[in-house]
């Protein structure tokens, strides 16, 4: 691959002998690629035309005679990308070189001529940048492709139902808000004093895995703005074709508003499990669960004290005695209604918590009654799980780097952060579909790229056929192995 460099590397690196040997380093390796791995989630794709779902909510204006790049390979070229690591556009500048991404994107000509390469960075730009000015796309000369936003937000939904076989009994909706730390004069980010910065709140919502909502909103607004009517909007598209389904929701105290429990309530077979702040009220229903969970506490303490006052003379060494002791907690399920912001009254289920540091009191309202799960099990089984939605949340940012919202205008930032999202979509379709019973299972989208994705490979073409050879000290042949029989089995409409 060659790259266009201000400075011509030197034919010839010398380094220290090794037992009389010479090392000697050089650019003549050929046609080599570090990201052979691609290749696997290429084919994945193809079968199940994620990448071409997601084509299909764009309008392409160009003239056809001209184009060198459809949509659809864009799209792939990006997203891609991203998976691969390379978050920025300005990537695909020395990207478009690469072999495997070529095969990935079924550009076999790209490989061998260097006129001929795939798209460069202000190719990709034009995909996703909408600047305010273009008021017409058709008639603009450079930004002629437009994204059709309720596509988009429609599209995660839809692919998210065709990848059950048959309605499931229940689903649970995880909302949850994030900050996305912005670095200029990006539209709509303010300086917000919960996350010590100016930044941009998007909004998700996952079922499991599955990613459904990533609303990009900005920072000084309500935690639990648009929150009502994402929900509204998703549960009437899984409606359309779940009618049986039981859904949850479930969110952290910021989630806690009247408008969400009326309309959870109003709807059939739908339920929440939403936290809450604690106030004087409920900690006066709660004080009889609260002395009984602190006398077991200073039961279970006492006797440790008094054999440990013979051993330690300090009270500092008692106090780090003290926090062995385990915790006791307690459960209550109360029915309350606030003074006026609760329209009727509501379960409200107490979690006390009584150890070395003291008191510590949580609570859940749900529309989950008594009679159906006890307060302990629904806040173990119900609500505590829900704290693995932020293990997803990390993958968009960390893994795919979501953040990465640095165009001037608001909606290209909302575009872009739809790009990472449906990157992690075909990423986790792959993990769910090729990796299940594998050692990388419930890998991460990180852990995931690092073992499976970049792969060092030697790229032979002759008449007949392209070879890659991949390293042969490669660790994760077998399951490579397995992903690519697995890709086999798909049926070509998925």
């Amino acid at each position: 691959m060659n790259h266009k460099n201000p400075q011509k590397p030197p034919k010839l690196i010398n380094f220290s002998n090794q037992k009389g040997k010479e090392i000697i380093a050089n650019f003549d390796g050929g046609i080599i690629t570090s990201d052979a791995g691609i290749v696997w989630i290429a084919e994945f794709d193809k079968k199940l035309e994620i990448t071409g779902k997601f084509a299909n909510c764009f309008q392409d204006h160009r003239h056809q005679s001209y184009v060198d790049h459809s949509v659809h390979q864009l799209l792939a070229q990006r997203l891609y990308g991203i998976i691969l690591g390379y978050e920025d556009v300005n990537d695909h500048d020395k990207l478009r070189h690469d072999p495997a991404l070529a095969i990935a994107l079924e550009k076999l000509d790209n490989i061998e001529d260097k006129e001929r390469w795939l798209a460069g960075k202000s190719t990709i730009n034009r995909l996703e940048y909408c600047p305010e000015t273009i008021l017409d796309q058709k008639t603009s000369r450079y930004h002629k492709i437009e994204a059709n936003f309720e596509k988009i937000e429609k599209s995660f939904v839809e692919f998210f139902l065709e990848s059950y076989k048959t309605p499931p009994k229940s689903i649970i909706l995880d909302m949850d808000v994030t900050d996305d730390q912005v670095h200029g004069n990006q539209e709509g980010a303010f300086f917000n004093s919960y996350y010590h910065g100016v930044c941009y709140a998007p909004l998700y919502i996952f079922c499991g895995h599955h990613l459904l909502v990533a609303k990009l909103r900005s920072s000084n607004v309500d935690p639990a703005e648009g929150a009502l009517e994402e929900l509204q909007r998703i549960i009437e598209i899984i409606r359309q074709k779940w009618t049986e389904t039981h859904i949850l929701v479930r969110g952290d105290s910021a989630y806690a508003r009247e408008e969400i429990f009326h309309f959870c309530e109003e709807q059939e077979k739908v339920d929440y499990v939403i936290a809450m702040g604690t106030n004087s009220v409920l900690k006066l229903r709660a004080s009889d669960v609260i002395e009984k969970a602190k006398d077991e506490y200073e039961k279970k303490l006492a006797p440790i004290t008094e054999l440990m006052e013979s051993f330690f003379q300090k009270d500092e060494d008692l106090e780090e005695i003290k926090k062995i002791v385990p915790i006791e907690t307690r459960y209550r399920s109360i029915y309350y209604q606030t003074e006026t912001s609760w329209s009727c009254e509501r379960r409200v289920v107490t979690k006390v918590c009584y150890g070395n540091d003291g008191l510590k009191i949580r609570h859940v309202v749900t529309s989950l009654p008594a009679s159906k799960i006890p307060p302990s099990k629904l806040y173990t089984k119900k609500y505590c799980p829900r704290g693995e939605m932020e293990n997803r949340i990390k993958e968009q940012q960390l893994d795919l780097l979501a953040d990465r919202t640095s165009t001037q205008t608001f909606e290209s930032n909302q575009l872009r952060l739809w790009l990472h999202s449906w990157a992690y979509v075909l990423i986790n379709a792959f993990r769910q579909h090729c990796l299940k019973k594998t050692l990388l299972a419930r890998a991460t989208v990180g852990r995931i790229r690092l073992n499976l994705l970049k792969l060092g490979a030697r790229i032979s073409i002759s008449c007949r056929r392209i070879v890659i050879a991949i390293a042969r000290a490669c660790p994760y042949q077998d399951i490579l192995s397995i992903a690519h029989s697995r890709i086999q089995t798909i049926s070509e409409t998925g």
